[in-house]
């Protein structure tokens, strides 16, 4: 069988290539520019809705949480929300609970400089803590 001759890649074709690209992008440069910033800007955005939704918070208020810890704080900030509609009925309660997730806050971002094993336990042990007192919280405000 004969071998198929393609086109090749030679230092003279190379070189008509590249003169050829130096006439060529820039004329396409004011053409592309725009449609890859618009992308960008598409992607970024949808990037964005995806971790405000994992998070459950506001896309306006995604910059809040940042770092490893950012579920974390999302969910100490969502307990502290809901901590409002107990605050006139039971005060003890909401005192004591405040200062427990400022501790819990405090635990997630020292947890954020720690080495990976060290970090994941403390998230986990955060994460635990804050499974109690939302059932507690649940419980006090009737639902099962």
């Amino acid at each position: 069988m004969a071998r198929k001759e393609g086109p090749r890649l030679t230092p003279k074709s190379a070189k008509n290539m590249v003169g050829v690209a130096k006439v060529v992008a820039p004329a396409l440069i004011p053409v592309l520019a725009p449609v890859l910033a618009r992308g960008a800007s598409v992607l970024s955005d949808r990037y964005d809705r995806y971790r405000a939704r994992r998070l459950g918070v506001d896309v306006a208020d995604i910059g809040q949480y940042t770092g490893r810890g950012a579920r974390l704080h999302a969910r100490i900030t969502g307990f502290a929300e809901a901590l409002e509609e107990l605050r006139a009925k039971e005060p003890d309660y909401v005192w004591t609970t405040e200062s427990r997730l400022s501790k819990l806050t405090a635990a997630v971002r020292a947890a954020e400089r720690m080495p990976t094993a060290r970090r994941k336990a403390a998230h986990r042990a955060v994460a635990t803590d804050l499974d109690v007192l939302e059932a507690d919280l649940l419980r006090r405000l009737g639902v099962s």
